[in-house]
């Protein structure tokens, strides 16, 4: 008898044959698109029908599983994609109505019937094998409702008759918890499923209950254009908010919604550095991740988001073209990077079939708007002077003024490091955002910091221990213009400053200032730019697993980390590697690529430290 492995293989390879080879039939070049408005519809028709192959090579026939072991129930948010590929006609579509993948989908579904419980949920796995409990995971359950609406008639009864069994069991008990009056992104996500399961389903009350929850949502949007969790932006989770409530609004045409979308569009724009990523100390979720977010289908209803869309779509596509023809280094890449190199959809710079499917079918269309980041020279404030973002290129630097009490959650970061600096040629070089327990990351801190630390392999500290240190200010106030930006912070019963000015020669200075004698000490946290640190004493020391612990004296006047020249002003110390607590493991370690090397001031005599910082070849 053959292998049940092998068999699967054979049946799985089989059927990317026979599918890849209508893939290959002469689609439309997104290389043609007109990228002056949108939608861009041949790249994103491309893009999905080149991910659909790629799709079926993770497809276990057997079980109707996608994905690698260990399998979690994300892996089946392919349905969508797949579905649409199904259903969408085109002549650059060579899936439309295939048998073959029509069986896959169905299988696809099945799957999650089978390892749903009897409230419907799946037990929350993550790749590392991390277990969360039993969730009703929004993201799939949207995935697989959108999915059911494109091929809902055309899957055999038993197939279809198991399928709505098992979404009408999920969206009941979605529908148990979509009251709250807490406005979080994982219920808006539900909220717009829910809405459309209440359409398929012709249950108005699904419908009227979605609708209300996403009314919340909107009130509880700033004006500005962003949502909190606790005090300030989530910049990088306002993107659930925006998908939800884009696809929500296709559905629902709900007349609430596109004034909110623009707000959000607006926002996420005037936060962008001019490579595409946004800067990470307005954020309290998430840390500095270099890698460019697209946008989604809540852009699309505005001049500003689709102008959004189209910047980070094409930047995206571009990076990804290049990394495909000069790939890193292998062995410094996770496993799954030279696989993904190795797609078409990688080489030729296109979008996940998830992204395309969602823009392809969901989103508005029309003119679009230039984004701030174009410009050379400007500052946009976000709010009444909360934070801003100023442009002296090829230097770029926000402040962020949003400040807040650290609380236990240990989703919710502390904010702490409040500014970032980027350069056109190297990206962002100081800052990087914010983390938990460790106050080495924090732009002031006044008493010891090593009395703040994460234990490793503690998997419930406490985030706020009684200890003699203040690492987050309790108030910031912003001024700005084109000679310097400068922020006064209020730590407990003492006041400090930094200030960020760019000189003559096209160098940068940032000044801290603070009391002398009372036990404050700045840190100005700088990315992982290099594998070796230079210093002016004519030094190399490695940055790896190692401590390093360098004082001025060790140092010199300066040191070069990278292609970043760094003065040192007498009586600094040079920390390596101030590491992050990362609140998505459940232990909170994280990679020491998520690191900084820090250099740290302490005003035990001085009250002013000024660092000079610029680019060497």
């Amino acid at each position: 008898m053959k292998n049940p492995t092998t068999k699967r293989m054979a049946l799985a390879g089989l059927l990317v044959f026979i599918l890849g080879l209508a893939a290959t039939s002469g689609t439309t070049s997104a290389a043609q698109e007109n990228w002056k408005s949108w939608p861009p519809r041949n790249f994103l028709i491309q893009s999905l029908v080149a991910s659909v192959p790629e799709t079926l090579k993770a497809f276990h026939p057997e079980t109707g599983r996608f994905g690698t072991e260990p399998w979690i129930c994300n892996d089946q948010n392919v349905l969508l994609p797949l579905a649409a590929a199904w259903s969408l006609r085109s002549p650059d579509n060579p899936y439309y109505h295939d048998k073959k993948l029509l069986e896959v989908i169905a299988k696809g579904g099945n799957a999650l019937v089978d390892d749903q419980d009897e409230k419907g949920m799946w037990l929350f796995r993550k790749k590392d094998n991390s277990t969360w409990g039993q969730i009703l995971m929004p993201w799939t359950y949207s995935r697989w409702i959108r999915a059911y609406v494109l091929v809902k008639d055309a899957l055999p009864a038993a197939d279809r008759q198991k399928w709505e069994k098992g979404l009408l069991l999920g969206f009941k008990n979605i529908r148990l918890i979509i009251d709250s009056p807490r406005i979080q992104n994982i219920p808006c996500h539900h909220a717009m499923a829910l809405y459309i399961a209440g359409q398929v389903f012709k249950n108005q009350e699904w419908q009227k209950a979605a609708s209300a929850y996403q009314h919340r949502v909107i009130k509880d949007q700033f004006p500005d254009g962003y949502w909190t969790e606790n005090f300030g932006p989530v910049v990088s989770y306002n993107m659930v908010y925006v998908e939800a409530l884009g696809v929500y609004y296709h559905f629902s045409k709900d007349p609430m919604v596109p004034e909110a979308l623009h707000r959000s569009a607006k926002f996420h724009s005037a936060v962008l550095w001019s490579d595409g990523n946004s800067a990470s100390p307005i954020d309290e979720r998430v840390i500095y991740h270099k890698g460019i977010n697209t946008g989604n289908v809540g852009f699309t209803y505005s001049p500003e988001g689709r102008g959004f869309l189209l910047s980070q779509i094409k930047r995206f596509s571009e990076e990804r073209k290049k990394e495909a023809l000069h790939p890193k280094d292998a062995a410094s890449q996770p496993k799954t990077y030279s696989a993904r190199i190795a797609y078409p959809s990688f080489q030729q710079g296109l979008l996940s079939g998830d992204s395309a499917v969602t823009l392809l079918l969901y989103g508005g269309s029309g003119k679009v708007a230039p984004l701030p980041a174009e410009k050379d020279k400007g500052v946009t404030v976000i709010g009444k002077n909360d934070a801003l973002l100023r442009r002296q290129k090829p230097w770029e630097w926000a402040f962020s003024a949003y400040t807040t009490k650290p609380i236990q959650n240990r989703w919710i970061q502390d904010r702490q490091n409040l500014i970032e600096i980027f350069h056109r040629d190297l990206g962002v070089v100081i800052g990087g955002g914010n983390t938990k327990l460790q106050p080495f990351w924090s732009t002031f801190t006044v008493g010891d910091p090593f009395l703040l630390h994460h234990r490793p392999g503690n998997v419930d500290p406490n985030f706020i221990p009684a200890v003699d240190l203040i690492w987050a200010p309790e108030k910031a106030t912003l001024a700005d213009s084109e000679q310097m930006t400068r922020m006064t912070l209020k730590y407990g019963a003492y006041e400090t400053a930094v200030s960020v000015e760019p000189l003559a020669d096209g160098t940068l200075a940032v000044t801290f200032e603070a009391p002398a004698g009372k036990n404050i000490e700045a840190h100005l946290p700088l990315l992982m730019l290099s594998d070796t640190l230079k210093t002016a004493n004519g030094y190399t020391f490695a940055i790896g697993e190692k401590d390093l612990v360098l004082d001025s004296a060790n140092i010199g006047d300066s040191f070069v980390f990278g292609k970043l020249k760094v003065t040192v002003p007498e009586g600094a110390v040079l920390r390596w590697p101030c590491r992050q607590h990362d609140p998505y493991t459940i232990d909170g370690h994280s990679e020491l690529s998520n690191a900084k090397l820090v250099l740290a001031l302490p005003f035990d005599k001085a009250s002013t430290y000024r660092v000079v910082i610029s680019v060497v070849q």
